[in-house]
């Protein structure tokens, strides 16, 4: 080492040009990559929206429900003055079905408006507690297509808020026609 007059800190240095060319298959990969993900993110978006633009097929008792609204506007004023929101409701009580959840809290308050549904002769789907304990009314909601239905629920039990669903997927009703979600 002695007879070394200027050692040099790198026994051997790279070249810059290989460099270059071990770096350029990576980059290539990885713009391949990211086209192929932009590809496939523009696929799905025109799919979701596809889905999404397709309507459901209206529900029998939907039709029906349409029908007696044209029917309605188009009586006369005595026959139009006599329907109310019970007979405009096409299911009978005994088949629509109910989920009652308790939104205020108190123990036992799901089981004893259950209870009243059922006297009430709804059937009864899940009855448990709601996401959370904060709800200060008691509400009805309702699936597409069942308005009436949760209307008369409603005026059944003397509650006044009336809504469509908010909040719960129709899939989480597990085949249920109205939810009751009970307030303080």
């Amino acid at each position: 080492m002695a007879g070394r007059a200027n050692p040099s800190p790198v026994d051997h240095p790279l070249r810059l040009e290989r460099v270059e060319v071990a770096v350029r298959p990576w980059r290539t990969a990885t713009l391949v990559v990211a086209a192929v993900a932009a590809v496939e993110l523009v696929l799905l978006v025109v799919i979701g929206g596809a889905l999404l633009a397709r309507s459901e097929p209206a529900a029998p008792a939907a039709k029906t429900r349409a029908a007696k609204a044209v029917a309605a506007k188009t009586s006369t004023p005595k026959a139009a003055a006599r329907g109310n929101v019970a007979a405009q409701a096409d299911l009978p009580r005994r088949k629509v079905k109910v989920v009652v959840l308790n939104g205020n809290g108190r123990t036992g308050a799901a089981a004893a408006a259950a209870s009243r549904v059922s006297h009430r002769g709804y059937r009864l789907g899940v009855v448990g507690n709601a996401p959370s304990h904060d709800y200060p009314r008691s509400i009805v909601m309702y699936r597409t297509g069942f308005a009436a239905e949760g209307r008369r629920l409603a005026r059944d039990l003397g509650v006044q808020i009336v809504s469509p669903l908010d909040g719960i997927r129709p899939r989480q009703l597990s085949g249920a026609h109205a939810v009751l979600i009970l307030g303080a």
